[in-house]
């Protein structure tokens, strides 16, 4: 139910003012109607400062002061409330003054009637409802307005606006901020000016199919040169709106990508490196149970063949390319992560005081190292023998970049990663890190080079002087140690590569001394022999007869139990591959331990997968990997044989 109207009558004689009280409330419109009368100025400021009113009537003269006046007054305070004249004199000459005042409406006394008043104030309150919904929407357009303002003055992209011709009429603030250029220096100018020479071409046709498809979205990414001379990449959307009369211009928005062209540029990288590497292990296996064979055998001839013979000569060219073979293997391996590794805490201050005489040999006389080494280092838990070849790979790359001489530097430093670092490098964590930074004053390299330069086989070398496996294999390792590696180069201003390690938990244990009397590698003991290779598994039989074991074989898992089960007697050790159809080596066993507890273990694999030796082997497990040499073999049968541990607690060596 609505509320009753609220009226207020303002007279100076009073009686007039009751009787216009007296016929409102004698009609039948608003009989209930919550009405007030007031017979001075003041008591009318009072009254409507007291409360609202729907309708007012003020009668044109009181006393001293006006009705008019009055309506000023109100209107000044901030009441809009709608106001019926009422007036003895002249109705035209009031009604003029009245309006302008802005009075709703006016009445004569002397025609005063229930109908007249309820018709002007009817038509009072229609006008003041059609005066409310005017100022609302004027007010929800200056709101849309403001919202638009600030929407394109604090909006994250560029906007701008520019004719048939593309020169630009306008340009919003946060325009400025994404290109450099003030709204003055680029109102007037061609668009084109700003583009790249190469994009101009392709913009000048999307120019043409923006003014031949009106209001249509057409979309284009171009090279924008900012203020300060670099090219942005800006991704853009543009409409013609040359025909719509409140715009009268194309609008182009524009967005700066050039930081997420970057990221998507390393992640793709990254996907690449990382199926190149999948590739790279793969085939790494396979030649490794080849090479086995060919050095294997190869060695076994040498031990025969007089060194008089010829043959000798062949036979080393054999051996020699087979371990360059090998040598290759292995950096494949180590660029797909599939090397064996065998993590230790270490001071990598100390690694490189012990390497540095060696790098000194390797580089040319004019060459200067330069040391920079953090005396508060934290330690890493990193294989030694990795970060020495991760060093020395880097120190012969940066010689080869300073044909004429130059400076390389090796620095350490303890560093936090944060956030904003993160954005810019994929895959990164934050948090600390130790960082091995090796720099050099070389030629450089331009960002196409760079981009590749973690690459298998790609190299910038002349034909012969290098495979390109280097740079890989340092990323491998890197990356296979829970690191991270980043190049930062630039022509004719050097390279600095600089790796990121975890620091460890724990302090750094002195290296142990491997100098040790050589053990004789013959024995008498009895081994199972599982491998599913028929080349390398003749190999190694060939290898335990020549050195005194008694060899039971086995083709597979399966075939592995079947002889276990037939034997009689003590099987000191098993030698077995790890990846064999049917039945793992790790599966072997453990069916075997339960029957035959006292037997030891030697895994061998050429398939080097961390994550699969961690699974398939428990910690400690001693393993071999391939190619091997006879000689290595036979020693590694023979350690395990005369170690006193048990298998799941040899060392992986």
């Amino acid at each position: 139910m609505s509320s009753p109207l609220r009226l207020l009558v303002v007279d100076d004689a009073i009686e007039h003012a009751e009787m216009v009280v007296e016929f409102i409330r004698s009609g039948d419109a608003w009989p209930n109607a919550a009405m007030k009368t007031a017979a001075s100025y003041e008591q009318a400021l009072a009254a409507f400062e007291a409360e609202r009113f729907d309708v007012a009537f003020f009668d044109y003269s009181l006393g001293a002061r006006d009705g008019l006046s009055l309506l000023r007054e109100i209107r000044q305070r901030g009441v809009f409330t709608p106001v019926i004249v009422l007036t003895g004199r002249g109705a035209e000459e009031v009604a003029v003054e009245a309006m302008k005042a802005g009075a709703a409406d006016y009445l004569s006394k002397a025609n005063l009637s229930i109908e007249a008043l309820e018709r002007a104030i009817r038509h009072a309150l229609a006008l003041h409802a059609e005066e409310l919904h005017r100022l609302e929407a004027e007010a929800a357009v200056r709101a849309s307005e403001e919202r638009f303002r600030a929407l394109v003055e604090n909006s994250s992209d560029a906007l701008l606006l520019m004719d048939a011709e593309g020169r630009v009429t306008y340009l919003t603030p946060s325009s400025e901020r994404h290109l450099g250029w003030k709204r003055e220096q680029m109102i007037g100018r061609s668009i084109f000016d700003y583009v790249h020479p190469d994009d101009r071409e392709h913009v000048g046709q999307r120019m043409a199919d923006a003014l031949e498809h009106p209001l249509r979205a057409i979309t284009q990414e171009i090279r924008f040169q900012h203020s300060d001379g670099d090219w942005r990449i800006m991704e853009g959307i543009g409409v013609n709106r040359l025909k719509d009369p409140s715009v009268g211009a194309i609008v182009l928005n524009a967005r700066d990508v050039t930081e997420r062209r970057k990221l998507e540029e390393q992640l793709r990288q990254s996907q690449k490196m990382e199926a190149v590497g999948q590739l790279a292990g793969g085939v790494a296996h396979d030649f490794n149970n080849l090479l086995t064979a060919i050095l294997g055998y190869c060695s076994l001839m040498l031990d025969e063949v007089p060194q008089e013979d010829p043959l000798r000569q062949d036979l080393m060219e054999i051996q020699t390319a087979g371990e360059r073979a090998a040598a290759l293997t292995r950096q494949l391996l180590a660029f797909s992560r599939r090397q064996m590794l065998q993590p230790q805490v270490v001071d990598i201050n100390t690694l490189i005081k012990q390497l540095e005489k060696l790098l000194r040999r390797l580089i040319s006389e004019d060459v200067e190292l330069v040391t920079s080494l953090d005396d508060d280092l934290q330690p890493v838990r990193v294989d030694p023998a990795s970060i020495e070849q991760i060093l020395v790979n880097l120190a012969v790359n940066a010689r080869d970049a300073m044909p004429v001489g130059g400076h390389l530097t090796i620095e350490t430093s303890n560093v936090e990663i944060d956030d904003a670092y993160t954005l810019t490098h994929v895959s990164m964590q934050p948090g600390p890190y130790v960082m091995l930074a090796v720099g050099d004053t070389g030629r450089g390299m331009d960002a196409a080079t760079a981009a590749r330069v973690f690459e298998p086989f790609f190299t910038t070398k002349e034909q012969g002087r290098g495979s390109g496996l280097g740079l890989a294999t340092v990323y491998g390792i890197v990356k296979q140690s829970g690191g991270y590696i980043w190049v930062y180069s630039e022509v004719g201003h050097g390279t600095v590569f600089k790796v990121y390690l975890p620091p460890a938990r724990t302090r750094a244990l002195p290296r142990p001394n491997d100098a040790r009397p050589r053990e004789s590698a013959h024995g008498w003991e009895t081994v199972l022999l599982v491998e599913d290779e028929d080349a390398v598994r003749a190999l190694a039989r060939e290898v335990l007869r020549r050195h005194g074991y008694i060899v039971l074989e086995a083709r597979h898992g399966v075939d592995a139990l079947r002889v276990a089960e037939r034997h009689p007697d003590t099987i000191h050790l098993m030698v077995t591959d790890v990846v064999m159809p049917h039945m793992s080596g790790r599966e072997v066993a453990e069916r075997l331990n339960t029957v035959r507890p006292h037997m030891k273990v030697l895994f061998m694999s050429g398939y080097t997968d961390h994550a699969l030796m961690n699974r398939e082997l428990a910690p400690g497990s001693a393993f071999l990997q391939k190619p091997f040499t006879p000689e290595t073999f036979a020693r590694k049968v023979r350690h395990v044989l005369d170690s006193t541990a048990s298998p799941a607690e040899l060392p992986r060596s």
